[in-house]
């Protein structure tokens, strides 16, 4: 299956709410959910009418998880099957997996204006984890690592722009952002109640269970 191109706008307008796929244009009036809050296409309004089964929640609570991190079904998967394992609930270690990323981490940081520009930005190698360069999107951090861009990377318009910005979402307080000194550090795993992204995670659970 091929990585979706089309606007992610219609992604947000077709799950029914925003997942932040657009940066600080999520943040501003220009949303386009807040100014087309219903499906995307000829039927769109009449879509929202309808009454959906409990495997289509279940299918729809997947899907806006999977859309938020930007994730392929079979990537998705995968961690689902590596949440499932040991002792835990599965669902928020699922969400908690998903936070690790290192695409993830740089977005949560503030280095990046939304989860794709993160991973390109990983992915072509301005970033320093613990002090060694790792352009891998999906390496899972843990705590105490330290993240931060590359010297030769610290003039990059995107990077510069998304740190004056990040003020309108926040930094999480599981992690630590020196702005002076383009880093940040993973203080703590963050706990379900710490996680306010509009998922039910035990739909996805139940999904995958059947």
């Amino acid at each position: 299956m091929a990585r979706y191109t089309e606007s992610v706008c219609r992604i947000c307008r077709s799950e029914g709410l925003k997942l932040f796929l657009k940066g600080d244009r999520c943040y501003s009036d220009k949303c386009a959910i807040e100014r087309r809050g219903y499906a995307p296409g000829e039927h769109g309004q009449m879509r929202a009418r309808k009454k959906k089964s409990d495997y289509g929640i279940q299918l729809r609570e997947k899907q806006k998880l999977k859309r938020m991190f930007r994730l392929m079904e079979k990537q998705f998967h995968g961690y689902f099957f590596k949440a499932e394992r040991g002792k835990g609930v599965t669902g928020t270690k699922l969400l908690i997996m998903l936070e690790r990323r290192l695409d993830n981490m740089v977005y949560r940081l503030g280095f990046a204006g939304s989860r794709d520009e993160a991973r390109q930005l990983v992915r072509h190698g301005h970033f320093l984890v613990n002090g060694k360069k790792v352009d891998i999107p999906s390496y899972l951090t843990t705590i105490g690592d330290k993240i931060e861009v590359r010297v030769k990377s610290r003039n990059i318009a995107k990077i510069l722009e998304a740190m004056d910005t990040v003020a309108r979402r926040g930094i999480p307080q599981w992690l630590e952002m020196d702005k002076d000194n383009f880093s940040g550090l993973v203080k703590m795993m963050p706990n379900r109640e710490e996680l306010t992204m509009p998922i039910q995670e035990q739909m996805v659970v139940e999904f995958y269970s059947k």
